[in-house]
């Protein structure tokens, strides 16, 4: 078995996974370590509700038969309100998806070895030049990539990232049968992805309904373990009480059933990255962390996130003469914050300030977005201030006053 690469991959999530794709195109050669075993993958690791835009499927020429249902609108709930937007999208069978990467990486040469638990960087001169797996197998390569999510074992062994307890977000969803996708006094949920802001549901997060044809959808919800948790929660609740509440009061619910195996738990952390890189290692992924903070979409910039990794480590391979010292991938960190998570901090910002919102002003907001333009709340989202400020009143400035307390007592999110 061949121990030397161009690159060494750990991870085949979506940005393992795609960042092996761009690098076999080129020509490289990738190898993969992936922990699941190939019988079973991604059974672990399908954790991802899934829910993307044409825009991602385009770009990264993702077929049509990994998608469970395509979207005509995103639906924002309140408690007692909602707020419609005409926004295509598509809802993936995750598992279907990352072994469609998997295949498509692997015609182009891309080789993938799994049951390949990676546990450390192999050090020399105090650079990494390989990888342990599976705890005393070897493989080495000119440059490495930690694309492993929160766990980690390269990056954090490096001191690339430190993944903060108070940032972890977890979630949990299933998929359900038996959904009244158009209840009266609620939106209709035809062909859409429906997101909803409610403490009694998710405090300190947001839970949501994918609608995946005709009476089925995915049902989950998530929630950042930070103070709006603490203040809104229940001190009893686990994750899981949380989304059994929710079925057992949403009228919506009440007659859905869970389909057998299609349960899915996951997790990432929501702050700022650390850095990005050193000599002849990147981290991508949710290993970095990428997961958009506002609307936890995350397949996408993990994509994005393998491309520019992938870039980058062709800009040295390339020519022979250029060693992927830190100096010469530092190109990816201005990639990643150009192209991946563009406005990263003001949209973590945003999140805090979202989710320490109460639930009466969650009301006041979807009123606000159907008395505004339909540009609003994209402008919003792309942390535009004057869109933001439209979002505003007067009686907030307690909710801001308390805002601005926190942030000067506590720092930015990291």
């Amino acid at each position: 078995m061949n121990n030397r690469y161009d690159v060494v991959i750990a991870g085949a999530g979506p940005a393992g996974a795609q960042c092996a794709r761009d690098l076999a195109a080129r020509g490289y050669d990738v190898v993969v370590l992936e922990t699941e075993s190939e019988d079973e993958f991604p059974r672990q690791s399908n954790k991802s509700t899934a829910g993307t835009f044409p825009s991602m499927m385009a770009a990264f020429g993702i077929p049509d038969d990994v998608v469970m249902q395509y979207t005509d609108s995103v639906v924002l709930e309140s408690p007692t309100d909602h707020f419609v937007r005409e926004q295509p999208g598509a809802v993936l069978e995750f598992a279907d998806f990352k072994r469609y990467l998997v295949a498509d990486g692997r015609e182009d040469g891309a080789e993938y070895r799994f049951d390949a638990r990676v546990t450390a960087p192999i050090m020399e001169n105090g650079e990494i030049v390989g990888v342990t797996y599976n705890g005393d197998q070897e493989v080495y390569g000119e440059i490495v990539v930690d694309a492993t999510g929160p766990a980690a074992p390269l990056a954090k062994k490096l001191d690339v990232v430190d993944l903060e307890h108070e940032n972890h977000a977890i979630g949990i969803e299933y998929e359900f049968e038996g959904i009244d996708v158009d209840r009266p006094g609620f939106a209709d949920l035809h062909d859409a992805m429906m997101l909803r802001l409610d403490h009694e549901l998710a405090p300190g997060g947001y839970s949501w309904i994918f609608h995946t044809g005709e009476d089925t959808a995915k049902v989950g919800l998530c929630y950042i373990r930070n103070e709006q948790y603490h203040q809104y929660g229940r001190e009893s609740y686990s994750i899981d009480d949380y989304l059994d509440h929710w079925v057992d009061t949403d009228p919506r619910l009440q007659d859905a059933t869970r389909l057998e195996g299609k349960m899915h738990r996951g997790s990432a952390h929501i702050q700022m990255p650390g850095q990005l890189y050193t000599d002849r290692f990147m981290a991508i992924g949710d290993t970095v962390p990428t997961v958009d903070p506002l609307w936890g979409e995350g397949i996408h910039k993990c994509m994005k996130s393998g491309r520019m990794a992938a870039a980058t480590a062709d800009s040295c391979l390339k020519h022979g003469n250029v060693e992927p010292t830190a100096e010469n991938l530092e190109v990816y960190e201005t990639l990643w914050h150009r192209d991946v998570a563009p406005n990263v901090r003001a949209r973590l910002l945003m999140t805090k300030l979202l989710y320490l919102a109460p639930d009466e002003r969650y009301d006041r907001l979807m009123a606000d977005l159907n008395r505004l333009d339909d540009d609003t709340l994209a402008r919003a989202n792309k942390g535009n201030p004057a869109a933001i400020a439209k979002l505003l009143h007067v009686d907030d400035l307690p909710l801001l006053a308390r805002f601005a307390k926190q942030e000067l007592t506590f720092g930015d999110l990291l």
